[in-house]
Parts: structure tokens; C-alpha cells; sequence
């Protein structure tokens, strides 16, 4: 389907956010997310490409796409280090599950609307770590596994 639409600006990483305090992040280690490089990266292009990318596929429509902006969702986005996976995380914002009660925006009026929101706001986070960790990312997890773990 495909998004013909010009990339938000790229999110401003929080280098103090803690990523346990979201409930879809579970990262162990250490506490060093390199977000002010992961931020250097998405201003450097990365966060463009990815939009780009993203758009060229996306399932959201125009109307979804302007509520999402009108929103400022796209801010909202974290991408931190995660050492002890060897990988860039993130977390995506979305529109919270009490939309209703809340009349967060005139143009969501159905689960629909949310969940393709959702649901594509998810997949732009990934397609950001796709592009971060294959051209952007040149560090290395310094997380060493004990040498007692179990073979599998």
C-alpha cells in the first residue's frame, strides 16, 4: 500500500529515561543505552531512511498518518543500547487503551484506527533498529556470558 509522506523529525532520546519502566522493554545489564550516539545516528539520516523505508510498505492510511503526527507520537519513540542482548531496543508509543473515555482525537472513533496506529508505529520502531544496528551502530555488546552456562 505505502505511505507517500515527508518523515517527522527524528525523536530526542531522554538519556536519563529508564527502559524498565515500560512495560513492553525487558533489558538486562548494564545501564548505558548510548542514546545521545543513537541520536547523533537518527539526525545523521538514519531516522529518514527508516521513515522512508517504513512508508514505502506501511498498511497506514493518510488520515491515520496525520493523527499519529497531530498527536506528536513520533517524538515520543526511545531507542536505547541494549548491551546485554548485543542490540539496539526501543520502545514505541501508542494510543493508550482508554482512547474512549480519554477522547484523545476527533479522527480516532474505532479500535481499528488504534490498532493500525499501534500496530504501525511498532513496525517503524523495528525497521529504526533494523537500520541503526546494519549501518549506523559499530559498537559491541561488553556483556561476556559466564562460562558455566548450560549447553542446549
Amino acid at each position: 500500500m505505502g505511505l507517500d509522506v515527508s518523515a517527522p523529525d527524528p525523536p530526542t532520546l531522554q538519556p536519563e529515561a529508564d527502559v524498565q519502566e515500560y512495560d513492553d522493554v525487558s533489558v538486562s545489564g548494564e545501564n548505558d543505552y548510548h542514546r545521545e550516539e543513537l541520536e547523533a545516528f537518527l539526525h545523521e539520516g538514519a531516522w529518514e531512511e527508516s521513515f522512508d523505508r517504513w512508508a514505502e510498505d506501511t498498511g497506514l492510511d493518510e488520515r491515520e498518518f496525520e493523527t499519529a503526527l497531530d498527536l506528536d507520537l513520533f517524538a515520543e519513540f526511545d531507542f536505547f543500547w541494549d548491551d546485554f542482548a548485543d542490540r539496539v531496543g526501543y520502545h514505541a508509543p501508542g494510543i493508550p487503551e482508554d482512547w474512549k473515555v480519554r477522547d484523545i482525537h476527533p479522527d480516532i472513533d474505532s479500535w481499528n484506527a488504534v490498532s493500525s496506529i499501534n500496530a504501525s508505529l511498532t513496525e517503524l520502531g523495528q525497521v529504526v533498529c533494523d537500520v541503526l544496528e546494519s549501518e549506523y551502530v559499530d559498537w559491541e555488546a561488553e556483556f561476556e556470558a559466564p562460562d558455566d552456562l548450560p549447553d542446549f
